[in-house]
């Protein structure tokens, strides 16, 4: 070892050693201000007002949950059925949604507080607001477990918060999907009463056809003087004349008339009116579907909501050790700087 590399690591031990004399000679002073950090450590966490949490977890909702919302939706109806992602998935945004946020704040938050700090602005309140309340969402891509953290001042007002909180978005989402799908019935409903509007239609100018065909028929009929069939054999599909009705006159200008008279006397043509039945069905089918909402959750709650017994803060023996390691620092700094500009008499 070189003579320079000696005297460096001498100089070193010189000036450790005159830096703890320092501190030694003032132990005094390092210890008090340990004890005053200690002091003033305990103050703030024993006179600081206690903050408790209260969590709860939700996950998404179980098939017999939803199997209610997917009532009627057969195959055969043309509704896509409702599967728990869809339904999870409007729940979600709404737990994470900012007019939720923004309505617990307004009616249940602010109101909450004493009228001096309602006075507060509102952006503070909203500061305040969102260390009060948090929506975390899953930790992982494997998992669709959101938690829901109240802090709060009053354990009771935490547990209620976070419950209601949880609801509102449930309820929130429960009556957008059962409104989906009742807009969605009353469309398909309104759609095959249009068609039953249509096939009415067609069957009131079918019967308007018939008695034209059939009243031209009659003046043949009448015109050569045939009031009864002919004796002759003739095939039922030529009297009544297929589509052109050549031979429908044939029948007679008795029959004739007396099918006329009926026809006109109709009431109503739904009973000879070709499918309207069916779409009757159909309509009253897409009338009839409703939801029960009592019997349908969005969500699961996992586990229930306790009631927190053991405030999270102020974290009295951490901030007790910080104030005393922040007093010791703040000693032993004092020390230093003091032999640094006090000048020692020679």
């Amino acid at each position: 070892m070189s003579v320079d590399s000696k005297k460096d690591n001498g100089l070193e031990d010189f000036e450790f050693q005159r830096f703890v004399r320092g501190i030694l000679r003032r132990k005094l002073v390092v210890v008090g201000s340990a004890v005053l950090g200690a002091v003033i450590a305990a103050s703030y966490a024993f006179l600081a007002s206690p903050v408790y949490e209260a969590k709860v977890f939700v996950t998404s909702p179980s098939q017999s949950d939803i199997s209610n919302l997917n009532y009627g939706r057969i195959k055969e109806s043309g509704l896509a059925l409702y599967t728990v992602k869809d339904v999870y998935d409007i729940y979600t945004r709404y737990l994470q949604a900012e007019s939720l946020r923004l309505d617990f704040f307004n009616k249940i938050y602010v109101p909450s507080l004493p009228l001096d700090e309602q006075k507060k602005s509102r952006d503070v309140l909203r500061s305040e607001f969102s260390e009060v309340l948090r929506v975390v969402p899953p930790l992982g891509a494997s998992s669709d477990r959101y938690s829901i953290v109240v802090r709060t001042t009053d354990p009771e007002k935490a547990k209620e918060w976070v419950a209601e909180y949880v609801a509102q978005a449930g309820e929130l989402a429960k009556n957008e999907i059962i409104k989906n799908i009742s807009i969605e019935n009353e469309v398909w409903a309104r759609n095959v009463e249009q068609q039953i509007g249509f096939v009415r239609e067609k069957s009131s100018k079918v019967r308007e056809d018939t008695i034209a065909r059939l009243g031209e028929a009659l003046q043949i009929a009448e015109s050569i003087g045939l009031e009864k069939p002919p004796a002759i054999t003739v095939s039922q599909s030529a009297i009544a004349g297929g589509e052109s009705g050549q031979l429908t006159y044939m029948r007679g200008s008795k029959a004739l008339r007396a099918e006329i008279e009926s026809i006109q006397a109709r009431k109503s043509d739904d009973p000879f009116t070709d499918h309207l039945r069916d779409l009757q069905e159909r309509y009253s089918f897409f009338k009839g579907l409703k939801i029960e909402p009592a019997v349908v959750s969005v969500y699961r709650q996992d586990g229930v909501v306790e009631l927190p017994d053991k405030p999270v803060k102020p974290n009295k023996a951490l901030i007790l050790v910080l104030g005393v390691i922040a007093g010791l620092i703040t000693g032993i700094a004092f020390v230093l700087l003091r032999g640094l500009f006090v000048v020692r008499p020679e």
